[in-house]
């Protein structure tokens, strides 16, 4: 048999457990869960070999620097026609549209971050992620093609270099990153955001460029992993105005990234309070909430 027909087996095969699993949703709430997972990751297959291609045929056009937002528009309509599952964008001064280059961050919930980003993703804009993901099969295929900024969190040397060069492309290019302070996802079950990592917040003084934190209101009532919960819905993420930098230095960032963290968690609990019509306390005092490290742990993160 051909590799054609193999892989047209798979996807009739896949295919048809996923609509197994949604009919079996009907009696076992549970199986929605597992339908939704799985027409995830093939979402995610699907999108990521097609960002491969698109980025490679834009890099050769020499557009490479908008290959993830053509990558993320794909994500973003397949998985609403595969899930039910979508981001709202609230953005009335169009700042993804007319603030470049930039750092943008935002609150790093579960893996459906990805669709949030499919979502929100503006033109001219790279992710950083893990050195380690650059051998995963498609995913990183797709981020090392599109212009992913990669970071060796084992290496503090690296990690500064990737920095540097980070702030150089944004000047030389205009070109905006992405970036997830919290480091890594929090998947609280309220409104929350983990201690934030400085790497952003140096890049963006480094590179003189403004800060620009986007928050999604929490959604596990959409999807709560330990819980098994994974319903069809909307979530509200909102883009905050741009914090410039200019004239800022590395002494400053400390409190930066403090602050900033601080409007993003009460924007947080607002934002929930309209997405799940339930009335959560905003912090009246609200910690540190800052890494106090240096080197590895203030990396691109």
């Amino acid at each position: 048999m051909s590799f054609v027909s193999y892989l047209t087996y798979f996807l009739v095969g896949y295919t048809a457990l996923v609509i197994g699993f949604y009919m079996l949703s009907l009696a076992t709430p549970k199986a929605a869960f597992v339908a939704r997972t799985l027409a995830g990751y093939l979402a995610l297959i699907i999108c990521t070999t097609y960002g491969v291609i698109v980025s490679i045929v834009m890099r050769i056009l020499g557009w490479h620097g908008s290959a993830q937002w053509m990558t993320g528009r794909s994500f973003k309509y397949v998985m609403a026609a595969t899930t039910g599952i979508s981001f709202e964008v609230i953005d009335p001064k169009r700042i993804l549209d007319n603030t470049r280059p930039a750092v943008f961050i935002g609150n790093h919930q579960t893996e459906l971050d990805v669709l949030m980003l499919g979502t929100i993703f503006p033109k001219n804009c790279s992710v950083t992620a893990k050195k380690n993901l650059k051998n995963v099969p498609f995913l990183g295929w797709f981020m090392s093609l599109s212009g992913t900024v990669f970071i060796d969190r084992k290496s503090s040397k690296d990690a500064r270099q990737a920095m540097a060069g980070a702030a150089r492309e944004i000047q030389r290019r205009k070109q905006s990153v992405y970036m997830f302070p919290e480091g890594t996802r929090s998947y609280s079950k309220e409104p929350a955001l983990l201690p934030f990592k400085k790497g952003a917040f140096h890049l963006a003084v480094q590179a003189g460029v403004p800060i620009v934190p986007v928050v999604a209101a929490n959604y596990s009532h959409i999807l709560y992993i330990k819980g098994m919960v994974f319903n069809a819905g909307r979530i509200p993420v909102k883009v905050l105005d741009p914090i410039p930098t200019t004239g800022l230095t590395t002494e400053d960032v400390e409190e930066l990234a403090r602050s900033t963290r601080e409007l993003m968690l009460k924007e947080i609990v607002l934002l929930t309070q309209v997405a799940q019509n339930n009335p959560f306390a905003v912090p009246a005092k609200i910690e540190d909430g800052v890494v106090h490290a240096s080197g590895v742990d203030a990396t691109l993160s």
